[in-house]
């Protein structure tokens, strides 16, 4: 992957995401207790072997210009590695990234003083785990323009995706963005092959389209434009990634031993966080004995940014009529920093610094950093932004109807609550 340069699309607005983008992009929204968005794509190039990488941020950036500065400045200039970060220069104009293909045309002497081979263009606010090596000799092997990593998804989630249709041999003959009727695969008329909007182009054509036109966007403008004139094929993601793992479990003598596993579980695991409902799944999907996605590798680690906290720390407290309350966090995610005293979490996600107190439920929640929850409060199904402090005896996710008086609550019923809400 020597000569492969890594574009991570950073700059989404996550408008669907408010209010947790409030105040900070789509990318730089915490995931997993103590990650960000973005680390799970930069991970992912790092444990491929991707080495030379653009971070191209847009709105609200700071968050995670910051993460990327403090955590991720680790490469080395004279082995020719590097990351950079490229927020919109208006090299070409006056106006800020008007879209994926944009945002690389504006960039594009950049890149090309670099002489790669390849472009690998990401996205900084998936959930997944791939090896863009396997992706590339996919690419390679096919002799293609340009290929499209494809998930398997339901007919009824088309609107939200690009829609691609292929032959026999994967090579792609139609491309629809967002279809209202979108064309399902072969065979199978309630599913449909969506672009995870994941792709590698040989440099050298990717120059060419994007001086060529103005236009903006990959999915809506360019990709269903080449289709007769260039080879575009597609990756079926879940049929072609591995990750190689080690997995762990309990033997027959009652103690921890591990296997290697040539395909890891959550090898063809994605999400596209794109709303509240989707990140709080998403967050879900890491709790429990079997997590779907795993954080806890030892062949393909998660990275981030390393925080100085102390210790988890559970502790029994005493009510006042005298029961003892025992600190508890059951089949839960619990970050550095945290105390949970005489309160219960389950299936939750505990980012720094949370305080739990004494009769407190959590339950089904995503609590981000610096959040206070007081006694005897009872959290159910509900994401808590950074820096809320819960009031004692709250109730949230308990009664819908009072839960939208003073909440946002997604379609699924998933409350939103934030640090205004409680000023």
């Amino acid at each position: 992957m020597k000569n492969v340069i890594a574009l991570i699309m950073a700059g989404g607005r996550g408008e669907r995401l408010m209010p947790l983008t409030q105040s900070r992009s789509k990318p730089s929204i915490p995931f997993g207790g103590i990650y960000l968005l973005a680390d799970l794509t930069l991970s992912n190039c790092i444990n491929s072997e991707v080495y030379k990488i653009l971070v191209l941020p847009q709105y609200k950036s700071q968050t995670l210009i910051q993460h990327l500065e403090t955590g991720w400045n680790f490469f080395s200039p004279s082995l020719g590695h590097f990351l950079r970060i490229v927020p919109p220069q208006m090299m070409k104009g006056d106006k800020w990234y008007q879209g994926t293909a944009d945002s690389i045309r504006q960039n594009l002497e950049m890149i090309e003083a670099e002489s790669p081979s390849h472009l690998l263009i990401l996205s900084a606010d998936h959930v997944y785990k791939m090896d863009y090596s396997r992706f590339k000799a996919y690419h390679d092997d096919r002799k293609a323009d340009v290929t499209i990593a494809v998930i398997e998804t339901s007919k009824a989630q088309a609107r939200e995706y690009g829609v691609l249709q292929v032959d026999e041999d994967f090579r792609v003959t139609g491309f629809q963005e967002k279809p209202k009727i979108p064309a399902t695969i072969p065979g199978n008329p309630d599913q449909v092959l969506a672009s995870m909007g994941i792709y590698i182009f040989t440099a050298d054509v990717l120059a060419d389209l994007l001086k060529r036109d103005d236009k903006p966007d990959f999915g809506k403008d360019i990709l269903p434009g080449i289709l007769t004139s260039h080879k575009v094929m597609a990756y079926p993601y879940r049929r072609e990634n591995r990750i190689e793992e080690v997995v762990f479990f309990t033997d027959s003598e009652g103690s921890r031993a591990a296997a290697p596993a040539e395909v890891a579980p959550d090898s063809g695991y994605w999400r596209d966080v794109g709303n509240l409902d989707a990140y709080w799944n998403a967050n879900m999907d890491l709790t429990g004995l079997t997590p779907f996605f795993n954080l806890y590798g030892v062949r393909w680690p998660i990275r981030t940014t390393p925080r100085q906290f102390a210790p988890v720390k559970t502790l029994s407290v005493q009510d006042p009529g005298g029961e003892l309350l025992h600190g508890v966090a059951r089949d839960s995610l619990v970050s550095h920093g945290s105390v949970i005293g005489g309160g219960a979490v389950r299936n939750s996600i505990l980012g720094y610094n949370v305080n739990v107190h004494r009769g407190a439920l959590v339950d089904e929640s995503v609590i981000m950093e610096n959040v206070d929850i007081g006694r005897f409060c009872r959290i159910k199904k509900t994401i808590i932004a950074d820096g809320a402090k819960i009031p004692a005896k709250t109730e949230i996710g308990y009664n819908p109807k009072e839960d939208r008086k003073r909440f946002a609550v997604t379609p699924r019923g998933i409350v939103v609550a934030t640090k205004r809400d409680f000023d």
